[in-house]
């Protein structure tokens, strides 16, 4: 009853200073789907078909298959700390019971409530493999020299917050929002033996394939080597973890500014390559590019690989038209997303122009800034635009990159 409150309080959005109802951006809303509710003839079918008419007018909620994610994750399910970032598997030992205010009965119990995240230092693949030059040999010692440098930021992160006390937030360290820590208390213990994560990102993999072989990751050899790559920044975290004790974790970086961060920087130094540097972004994480044409079930199926692998941090998602009138059909890909991927979203458009009232899909105009297509109003003071900015929605604040990223997105169904 909760969950169909919540979902209906959505629908109808929340007022803006008009007094029109309108999307909001948080929070976030993610939906498990399991036997009972995956639109399979389940007892609660009917809440995700609720879902499913939020997603064609809120984009939200976004999805979790049960049946998937038990598979990679020891048979837990359990909820992402925000856009994308999943905490690792960790069960209660007796060192950790005062701490966090447990009782005897949860000893051996996996916990995930009330742990965080250290920290992420994000991984430029696309400028290794411009660096690399199309040499294999190159480019793997390059991979090795840049995972070693992350390797040292993390570390740096990690060591800022060792000696940290208790006092610094006691809403968070005292009170139990995270634990519950003595006054003056260091909280060290929490930050190894992998209670808490910290995370090596990274971006581009599809300009990676790009600069080394010239074809995107979707090809059969494009996907060989990409995930040949995503596994040896695996295999370094997992080194990490059992070297420190410290929760390493692979996230596939949401990139929100870094795709244009890194983009930009590389541009100005190896100048335009095609279909490398001569869009203005690089692809988030191992995303299919944006403009490339695939399906729906197709792009599932591909990304649901590398998921695997980014077990700290993954999503994929499928760009839409507008669905409301043919529900059945966005009903199919969430039973096509419950069988084959972990994590998954769907993109539509909801926006709205407070100058003349217009309700509907606001594009990006020749100049790359939001433009009505009724009174061609520009003035973002005067529209909502909602996006998916990465996992989290986002509401008219992009920096060029991403809205030249968000403008030549293409359609999956």
């Amino acid at each position: 009853m909760i969950i169909e409150e919540i979902i209906k309080q959505r629908i109808k959005g929340v007022k803006n200073k008009d007094g029109v109802y309108v999307t909001p951006a948080f929070p976030k809303l993610v939906y498990v789907l399991d036997e009972c509710n995956a639109l399979k003839g389940g007892k609660y079918d009917y809440i995700t078909r609720k879902c499913l008419e939020c997603n064609v007018k809120r984009m939200y909620p976004d999805y979790i298959s049960a049946k998937i994610m038990k598979e990679v994750h020891q048979n837990n399910i359990y909820s992402p700390m925000g856009c994308r970032s999943f905490l690792g598997e960790w069960k209660v030992t007796k060192d950790f019971l005062e701490p966090l205010g447990l009782t005897d009965d949860m000893l051996g119990s996996y916990r995930y409530e009330g742990r965080f995240n250290q920290g992420v230092v994000s991984i430029n693949l696309p400028q290794i493999a411009i660096e690399a030059n199309k040499d294999m040999d190159t480019f793997w010692s390059l991979l090795d020299e840049r995972l070693a440098k992350c390797y040292k930021a993390l570390l740096y992160r990690h060591k800022l917050l060792e000696g940290v006390t208790s006092d610094t937030s006691p809403i968070h360290w005292q009170h139990g929002g995270i634990a519950r820590l003595k006054v003056g208390e260091k909280i060290d213990k929490l930050l190894h033996n992998s209670f808490s994560s910290i995370s090596l990102g990274y971006i581009g993999v599809y300009e990676m394939c790009q600069a080394m072989l010239g074809v995107s990751h979707t090809t059969d050899v494009g996907k060989e080597f990409a995930l040949k790559v995503i596994a040896r920044l695996r295999d370094a975290c997992a080194t990490w973890r059992e070297t420190t004790g410290i929760g390493f974790s692979l996230y596939g970086t949401p990139a929100e500014s870094l795709c244009y961060t890194f983009l930009r920087h590389d541009r100005a130094k190896y100048g335009v390559i095609p279909n490398v540097t001569d869009h203005n972004f690089y692809t988030n994480s191992y995303h299919v590019y944006v403009g490339e044409k695939i399906s729906a079930f197709d792009k599932f199926q591909f990304e649901a690989e590398f998921q695997k692998l980014s077990t700290g941090g993954c999503i994929s998602y499928v760009e839409l038209p507008n669905m409301a009138h043919n529900l059945e059909a966005l009903a199919e890909v969430v039973r096509f997303g419950y069988d084959n991927i972990q994590y998954f979203e769907f993109n539509t458009k909801c926006d709205y122009c407070y100058n003349c009232g217009y309700d509907g899909e606001i594009k990006l105009n020749e100049n790359n800034h939001w433009e009505c297509p009724v009174c061609h109003n520009t003035d973002m003071k005067r529209m909502t635009v909602t996006r998916r900015t990465c996992g989290y929605l986002g509401v008219n604040d992009w920096n060029e990159g991403k809205r030249s990223e968000m403008g030549i997105r293409v359609l999956h169904l």
